[in-house]
């Protein structure tokens, strides 16, 4: 079989893989882009991802480049305020709450909120329109053997393919970090989360709420309304056997449930569709690159679900690695190349992944004293306003 030739291999069909072929694509490079999983693009059918994925602004001037903002606009649910309640009482109640306004940083929400499964038909379709990008559903990353000029990849077809450049953007247990020697450090916390959407009484006013109590964060995520009813997206993070618990409760089980553990915030919760359980962990690649390899998204980090941290990180790494490929074509994936690519992003990856990690234990507390630690904590940072802005640009990825 003859080899193919292409500046560009991505491993990966997920959000972050697809919009790595749409950027490079947009750029003018030849890209092929693999997964044996063909991405499941409509929300009825079995396998779609039922996880939103909230932009925060940084990641739309990437989108609005390579031509996606404006397939995703129409269905973007802007995030105005993000509001952090603790409910870590005795009971379920509200006993801090604080609202982190956008406006304080500016005119534009913090970012905006779509469906997964609506993004990847979105992004599908943005490649249909790229001559120059090779999507093969079905298809999937093999073996490879890197030499200095370019890495030979065959793929699980038996297509040998030659790459300037391959990108693993295929997940936690990544093929592509695995056949490049690189290794990862996982955290875990014995937690699940379960994912749904619900219709409720009270407007959600475009505010992504965050419920903290024992076990981790109840998250609600703004939708367009559902049959003329406010609608939101769900992660409710819970150890692992109460997680399993409620996954397998009925229907009308499950909404008491959830609307007494989301302190009662919207009013009463109605589920939409079905419910999903995820695992979560953390993990951090020891590097980000390799000889003609670069990681990004859930190959090189993954965070538990708090603060819309996961995307916005992996787009950031795109829009790092886009850079150093536009400003020197001649070198793609070369050893400078990918070297200031692995400087540029593992530092603050790294900080992003520890960050998170401790906002996370520190949701998982259950003892009064660590519950009260927690609460005094949300209201000191949020009371001081030079110590608040800080956080919400930090949370934007735009520094302190």
């Amino acid at each position: 079989m003859q080899r193919q030739q292409t500046d560009i291999l991505i491993s990966g069909g997920g959000v972050a893989g697809l919009t790595a072929a749409a950027a490079f694509g947009a750029e003018g490079f030849n890209v092929i882009c693999v997964d044996p999983a063909p991405p499941v693009t409509n929300v009825k059918d079995k396998g779609a991802d039922l996880r939103t994925t909230a932009f925060l602004q940084p990641s739309q001037a990437l989108l609005d480049r390579i031509g996606l903002w404006e397939r995703f606009a129409p269905y973007a649910m802007p995030l105005d305020v993000m509001r952090i309640v603790d409910a870590g009482g005795e009971e379920p109640v509200a006993r801090v709450e604080r609202d982190f306004v956008a406006k304080e940083l500016g005119d534009l929400p913090f970012g905006w909120n779509l469906p997964n499964w609506l993004l990847r038909r979105e992004i599908v379709a943005r490649l249909s329109e790229l001559p120059n990008v090779d999507f093969r559903a079905g298809t999937g990353f093999a073996r490879m053997l890197s030499r200095t000029g370019e890495a030979l990849v065959t793929l699980s077809d038996g297509t040998s393919v030659e790459a300037r450049l391959v990108i693993g953007a295929d997940g936690r247990d990544s093929p592509v970090r695995d056949a490049a020697g690189i290794g990862c450090k996982t955290f875990r916390y014995g937690q699940k989360a379960i994912v749904f959407a619900v219709t409720h009484d009270a407007p959600h006013g475009n505010v992504s709420t965050e419920v903290h109590r024992t076990g981790g964060p109840f998250t609600l995520v703004p939708l367009p309304d559902h049959d003329g009813r406010p609608f939101s997206a769900v992660v409710w993070m819970e150890q692992g056997p109460e997680a399993m618990r409620l996954a397998a409760l009925s229907e009308a089980e499950f909404e008491v449930e959830a609307t007494r553990r989301s302190a009662g915030v919207n009013g009463d919760l109605r589920l939409v569709g079905r419910r999903q359980v995820w695992p979560i962990i953390a993990q951090l690649a020891d590097r980000m690159s390799a000889e003609r390899v670069a990681l990004l998204a859930e190959a090189a980090h993954v965070v538990p679900p708090i603060g819309a941290q996961g995307l916005n990180m992996s787009l950031a790494d795109l829009t790092a690695l886009l850079t150093l490929a536009c400003d020197g074509r001649d070198r793609l994936g070369d050893r400078a190349m990918l070297d200031a690519y692995n400087r540029q992003r593992h530092a603050e990856v790294a900080l992003r992944v520890r960050g998170v990690d401790a906002l996370n234990r520190a949701s998982i507390a259950g003892s009064p004293t660590l519950r009260d630690l927690r609460a005094r904590g949300i209201e000191a940072l949020y009371g001081l306003k030079p110590v608040r802005r800080g956080l919400m640009k930090l949370g934007l990825g735009a520094g302190g």
